[in-house]
């Protein structure tokens, strides 16, 4: 099993950041003050196209440590980051910019390609958490939950599909192509957001994923708006829904 090696350990805004490596693989873990006690583990994955410390990340993070006292990882997936481009990645972004300056739907191109990163980082995300585990303050009995959208979306419902240790899930934006059979298989709590004007995925593909999930308890959230719209809000909600999941005071400011 790879071990974990932090690189790096920084402070600022009430959560402490390290920076760590399993393998090859980079990310960073934001925790609580020093001290605090044990806590649940978010993993957060980012969109397509951004990485482990882009602001959407840092931001949910700090929602997430400094609102409920969760630790919060985040491993850059393959292609993106501080981990190299193969040359299928860069056919990949060739084609997806081709398509926008054609006007042509981006879809297949972002399927396809949101597969391929999913089968070869759910694998890193296991040992990512195994890893993780290790630390005292988080625990091999730990509470785990999963938040991700998007491309984020495409890694998680496979990881949670096969990895009985998370418990609680945020998804959303993403279509149901290559995701619903893997969907029928997750029954546990989960919250789901789409954007009712989203001009990449059609509101019935939307609402396809969401009716395939086999959990009894799922919350979807419909806002209006484009893809791009979500509403900063909906960070808040996944505070509240794995504060409550897990049994967490919630203290996020007005």
């Amino acid at each position: 099993m790879n071990s974990l090696h932090f690189t790096a350990e920084s402070s600022s805004n009430g959560m402490v950041q390290r920076d760590f490596a399993v393998g090859e693989v980079p990310g960073v873990l934001w925790s609580p003050a020093p001290g605090a006690d044990r806590a649940p583990l978010i993993l957060l994955a980012h969109d397509g196209g951004k990485h482990k410390k882009h602001p959407a990340m840092t931001g949910r993070a700090h929602r997430l440590v400094t609102g409920c006292g969760f630790h919060v990882a985040v491993i850059d997936a393959p292609g993106h980051g501080d981990r190299p481009r193969t040359a299928r990645d860069e056919r990949e972004k060739l084609a997806l910019a081709g398509a926008r300056a054609a006007g042509e739907p981006v879809g297949p191109i972002v399927l396809r390609h949101n597969a391929h990163v999913a089968e070869l980082v759910v694998p890193e995300w296991q040992a990512t958490l195994d890893a993780l585990q290790e630390l005292p303050e988080i625990g091999t009995d730990g509470q785990v939950g999963f938040f991700g959208v998007r491309m984020g979306t495409a890694i998680g419902v496979p990881l949670v599909a096969v990895e009985p240790r998370i418990t609680a899930a945020v998804f959303g934006l993403h279509w149901p192509d290559d995701l619903a059979e893997k969907a029928k298989q997750i029954t546990i709590p989960i919250e789901f957001a789409m954007q009712w004007d989203d001009e990449h995925i059609p509101r019935e593909a939307g609402l396809a994923l969401f009716d395939a999930f086999a959990s009894k308890e799922k919350t979807l959230h419909a806002n209006a708006g484009k893809q791009g719209e979500l509403p900063r809000f909906e960070a808040d909600s996944a505070v509240h829904f794995f504060a409550r999941h897990f049994g967490r005071a919630v203290t996020l400011p007005a």
